[in-house]
């Protein structure tokens, strides 16, 4: 007659870190799968966009949707592309994923300003509106930094930068620089020139309290120093192969860019909503969702 084998009984903390164990696999499963899809297939809706889109039925006198159009980057013009780059990731082609010398400015910039300021890349920006919720917590900047080592390693740059402008909040309920362009400019993203573009990227510190439509003096300023120091000029005038001011050296560029980055929105408190020049105004035809 053979005998029976008796397994130990499991403890509770076997039975926790097995359990721990396989939630961990099926994350890393889940989140690599995921983040491979999304590598070919347009991002559909992002967390931010039903977070925004619900609150908005206890925080908004009515009703916030959605408007957001997927276009490939071969038709969002390359004025829209240099401008978010110059705004938010001046080394977007150079880190993969962090930028550390950013995250030292920003350190020392909120030692000495009440409105703190981040350093996220456009990479960081990517992996925390596709993949996760608005939030502060600790939790949430670690799972950003996962998500940001797997789109560094398994996007191409143009396709994270593809991403980002499909997905970015430009308004209240205007997600992505095709639905922007459509509602603020009355034409696709393929078409935006130098000064419109620079406009959208001027906003994206904080695109729900700055507005595309009715820029402040704060952001008509952010806007030409997007474009280089040019004044906005008129549409039929655009050359759409001009390039932003050239800048001589990479010392100059950092500089630059982290006087943009960091620049101080207090000056933006003391400004009521001025119009932009004229040339560079959008089309305000429609009735916003914003007034």
């Amino acid at each position: 007659m053979s005998e029976t084998t008796v397994k130990p009984p499991r403890g509770p903390f076997l039975k926790g870190l097995i359990i721990f164990l396989k939630t961990v696999k099926w994350f890393l499963i889940l989140s690599i799968g995921l983040t491979i899809f999304y590598r070919f297939v347009p991002v559909p809706y992002t967390p931010l966009m039903f977070w925004r889109s619900i609150g908005s039925v206890f925080t908004e006198d009515k009703f916030v949707g959605i408007d957001k159009k997927w276009v490939p980057i071969e038709q969002i013009s390359k004025p829209m592309q240099q401008s978010v780059i110059k705004a938010e990731d001046y080394k977007f082609y150079q880190h993969n994923g962090f930028d550390f010398e950013a995250i030292e400015k920003a350190m020392q910039y909120n030692k000495t300003h009440k409105k703190k300021k981040g350093a996220s890349t456009i990479s960081q920006q990517t992996a925390k509106n596709v993949f996760l919720w608005p939030s502060r917590s600790w939790l949430r900047k670690g799972m950003e930094a996962y998500f940001t080592v797997l789109i560094e390693a398994l996007w191409p740059k143009e396709r994270i930068l593809e991403v980002y402008l499909n997905v970015i909040e430009q308004g209240k309920g205007v997600y992505g620089v095709e639905a922007s362009a459509q509602k603020f400019f009355k034409k696709p993203a393929s078409k935006l020139n130098s000064s419109q573009a620079a406009l959208m990227a001027a906003v994206l510190p904080n695109p729900i309290r700055f507005r595309i439509d009715k820029p402040s003096r704060y952001i008509s300023r952010r806007q030409r120093r997007i474009m280089g120091g040019r004044a906005p000029i008129a549409i039929a005038k655009v050359d759409v192969k001009a390039e932003l001011k050239p800048i001589e050296t990479p010392e100059e560029k950092s500089r630059e860019f982290f006087s943009l980055k960091f620049d101080s929105e207090e000056e933006a408190d003391k400004e009521k909503g001025a119009e932009a020049p004229k040339e560079s105004t959008p089309n305000n035809s429609e009735d916003n969702s914003n007034d």
